[in-house]
């Protein structure tokens, strides 16, 4: 009988992709498993994810006001703030720089002829601007704030109402006891719904398995497989190395505590609904202070986008070789800074990634039909892009967690 969580997930995902491919090729004819089927487990699959996105907003919300509640005081607050928002801007463009480097070594997409490929319409069309993000932040409506799942306003909110009650001190100590018990029926939440997580990850990579189209990847196996090498990479080599160097957890101790996130995020490809994980693997699993948690994760789900910085940076090398229309030296800056803004504002939703690619095709003026290709396999890649983004807001919020005891330890010890 398999116990761990994480193997039975992995048993969910496996199978479900196994059985839903043997559909799509073996059994397309007959309705009830091509139709019916389909249709049902896809509709446990979405339900699953409702539930874990249902418990995204009110978990974010109450972890942050209790965990600067419990900080020793506010100035402590500003340090751990700057520290996590460097370290993710940090992550971020070593991303967007080693991408860039291997799409300028390899060039992906040279000699690929995409000419052919149908017109797929973009809605976005206009770069996000840092002044627009930044007023953004600030609730104009909390409500529709909540309502939307609006993650950088919960977060601000949460922060300005745990900061008063910080500030007030003793008077509202029952407040801050009324927060403390919410999250700890959160955190209850979360073990109930994850206890149904085989079943949701089993339904979730039966419809992948059932309707991926393989020949969209095999045409454009090169592009595919450089960005998901490069993901790995990251994924179970960079990020490991970087907490092994800062903390005294090793890299494979890390690469297994993390394991069980990993593969949630695989199945949802969403930040966001991979939350409530990340925060149980980080108190739970890695031994990190809630107050740090708390704060790190959600930001991190919003703003954190190593994976989606990769993936963006070597899609539009592919589509502009594709067109015969490569990029020149003096449009490489504009482009990082681009690739930059629009990675903090993928979002931590599925197929961010590709809107920003859609984006990005429309600000630089290469063919909207080179969209066609990018949302074909964007499944597959955004998968791995997904489990890159949230093992890294797993590092840095275990590395913030480290320089945080330091501290602690150098204020104590005289």
């Amino acid at each position: 009988m398999m116990k761990s969580l994480s193997t039975r997930i992995f048993a969910g995902l496996f199978m479900g992709l196994i059985l839903g491919t043997i559909v799509q090729y073996f059994l397309a004819d007959i309705s009830f498993f091509s139709d019916s089927l389909v249709n049902f487990l896809s509709g446990i699959g979405s339900m699953f994810v409702n539930m874990i996105m249902m418990l995204v907003v009110p978990l974010v919300f109450v972890s942050i006001v209790c965990g600067v509640c419990e900080l020793p005081d506010l100035r402590s607050f500003g340090r751990l703030g700057g520290k996590t928002f460097g370290f993710y801007i940090i992550n971020t463009m070593i991303a967007i720089s080693a991408a860039l480097a291997v799409a300028l070594i390899m060039q992906p997409g040279t000699g690929v002829d995409m000419s052919s490929k149908a017109q797929l319409a973009i809605t976005a069309t206009e770069l996000p601007n840092l002044m627009t993000l930044l007023v953004n932040i600030v609730p104009n409506n909390p409500v529709k704030a909540f309502m939307e799942g609006n993650m950088l306003q919960v977060i601000f909110m949460a922060l300005l109402l745990g900061g008063v009650i910080k500030s007030i001190g003793e008077p509202v100590a029952s407040a801050v006891k009324g927060f403390q018990t919410a999250n700890k029926i959160m955190m209850k939440l979360i073990t109930v719904v994850m206890s149904l997580a085989p079943i949701g990850v089993f339904a979730l990579m039966f419809k992948l398995g059932a309707t991926l189209e393989a020949d969209a990847f095999f045409n454009v196996a090169q592009y595919v497989i450089l960005i998901l090498v490069l993901l790995n990479l990251w994924l179970f080599v960079v990020y490991p190395f970087a907490v092994s160097m800062f903390t005294g957890i090793s890299a494979k101790e890390f690469r297994e505590k993390t394991r069980e996130q990993v593969l949630f995020s695989l199945s949802t490809a969403s930040s966001n609904a991979t939350i409530p994980v990340t925060m149980r693997t980080l108190t739970e699993k890695l031994g990190v202070n809630r107050a740090v948690a708390g704060f790190g994760v959600p930001l991190g789900a919003t703003m954190n986008m190593g994976g989606v910085s990769i993936y963006i940076t070597i899609a539009i090398f592919f589509v502009a070789n594709a067109f015969g229309t490569p990029f020149t030296v003096e449009q490489l800056p504009a482009l990082i800074f681009s690739i930059f803004l629009l990675s903090v504002g993928a979002g931590g939703v599925p197929g961010g990634g590709m809107v920003m690619i859609g984006v990005l095709i429309h600000q630089t003026g290469l063919p909207i039909e080179a969209f066609a290709i990018v949302a074909a396999i964007d499944r597959i890649i955004d998968m791995f892009v997904t489990s890159s983004n949230v093992v890294g807001d797993t590092a840095v919020v275990t590395i913030v967690d480290k320089t945080e005891q330091k501290h602690q330890q150098e204020v104590v010890e005289p």
